[in-house]
Protein backbone atom coordinates (compact mmCIF):
# COMPACT_ATOMS: atom_id res chain seq x y z
CA UNK A 1 0.00 0.00 0.00
CA UNK A 2 2.35 3.00 -1.10
CA UNK A 3 -0.70 5.25 -2.49
CA UNK A 4 -1.90 8.43 -0.46
CA UNK A 5 -5.00 6.73 2.48
CA UNK A 6 -8.10 8.66 2.57
CA UNK A 7 -9.35 9.95 5.19
CA UNK A 8 -11.98 7.23 5.94
CA UNK A 9 -9.87 4.68 4.93
CA UNK A 10 -7.13 5.95 7.79
CA UNK A 11 -10.03 5.92 10.33
CA UNK A 12 -10.98 2.56 9.55
CA UNK A 13 -7.57 1.25 9.66
CA UNK A 14 -7.47 3.11 13.21
CA UNK A 15 -10.66 1.38 14.61
CA UNK A 16 -9.09 -1.98 14.08
CA UNK A 17 -6.37 -1.13 15.63
CA UNK A 18 -7.10 -0.99 18.57
CA UNK A 19 -9.53 -3.87 19.35
CA UNK A 20 -11.34 -5.13 21.52
CA UNK A 21 -11.50 -1.19 22.67
CA UNK A 22 -13.59 1.44 21.06
CA UNK A 23 -11.67 3.60 19.11
CA UNK A 24 -13.49 7.77 18.72
CA UNK A 25 -11.56 10.19 16.39
CA UNK A 26 -11.90 13.58 15.47
CA UNK A 27 -10.59 16.70 13.75
CA UNK A 28 -11.65 20.05 14.40
CA UNK A 29 -13.33 21.94 11.53
CA UNK A 30 -11.23 24.69 11.34
CA UNK A 31 -8.13 22.99 12.74
CA UNK A 32 -5.26 21.83 10.80
CA UNK A 33 -5.96 18.69 9.66
CA UNK A 34 -5.03 16.65 12.80
CA UNK A 35 -6.47 13.60 13.72
CA UNK A 36 -7.17 13.46 17.97
CA UNK A 37 -7.70 9.40 18.22
CA UNK A 38 -9.11 8.42 22.17
CA UNK A 39 -9.35 4.82 22.91
CA UNK A 40 -12.22 3.98 25.37
CA UNK A 41 -13.26 0.75 27.38
CA UNK A 42 -16.43 -0.12 25.75
CA UNK A 43 -17.56 -1.94 29.16
CA UNK A 44 -16.46 0.83 31.77
CA UNK A 45 -16.54 3.69 29.50
CA UNK A 46 -13.15 5.10 30.40
CA UNK A 47 -10.02 6.47 28.39
CA UNK A 48 -7.10 3.87 28.05
CA UNK A 49 -5.11 6.04 25.39
CA UNK A 50 -4.97 9.05 23.36
CA UNK A 51 -2.83 10.35 20.67
CA UNK A 52 -2.86 13.22 17.68
CA UNK A 53 -2.07 12.35 14.13
CA UNK A 54 -0.87 14.78 11.88
CA UNK A 55 -2.62 14.68 8.47
CA UNK A 56 0.52 14.16 6.56
CA UNK A 57 1.05 11.27 9.15
CA UNK A 58 -2.44 9.32 8.81
CA UNK A 59 -2.47 10.06 4.80
CA UNK A 60 0.71 8.14 4.60
CA UNK A 61 -0.02 3.98 5.21
CA UNK A 62 3.98 3.55 6.49
CA UNK A 63 3.58 6.00 8.90
CA UNK A 64 -0.11 5.74 10.38
CA UNK A 65 1.48 2.05 10.80
CA UNK A 66 4.24 2.59 12.46
CA UNK A 67 1.98 5.11 14.51
CA UNK A 68 0.00 2.68 15.59
CA UNK A 69 2.07 0.08 16.34
CA UNK A 70 3.94 2.85 18.51
CA UNK A 71 0.49 3.42 20.39
CA UNK A 72 -0.36 -0.16 20.65
CA UNK A 73 2.70 -1.06 22.38
CA UNK A 74 2.38 1.92 24.91
CA UNK A 75 -1.36 0.65 25.67
CA UNK A 76 0.38 -2.91 26.33
CA UNK A 77 2.92 -1.69 28.33
CA UNK A 78 0.08 -0.29 30.59
CA UNK A 79 -0.93 -3.76 30.52
CA UNK A 80 -3.67 -3.15 27.99
CA UNK A 81 -4.42 -6.66 26.13
CA UNK A 82 -5.57 -5.93 22.58
CA UNK A 83 -6.25 -7.97 19.53
CA UNK A 84 -3.92 -9.18 17.00
CA UNK A 85 -3.98 -6.75 14.07
CA UNK A 86 -1.24 -5.78 11.27
CA UNK A 87 -1.36 -2.84 8.85
CA UNK A 88 -3.18 -3.73 5.78
CA UNK A 89 -0.89 -3.98 2.64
Amino acid sequence: MNSPLRFNDALLITDRAFKPFQCVAWTLLEGNGELSITVMDGSESRTVGHCKLASNVYSDPIKLGQSLEQARADLSRQGMHLAPWQMPE
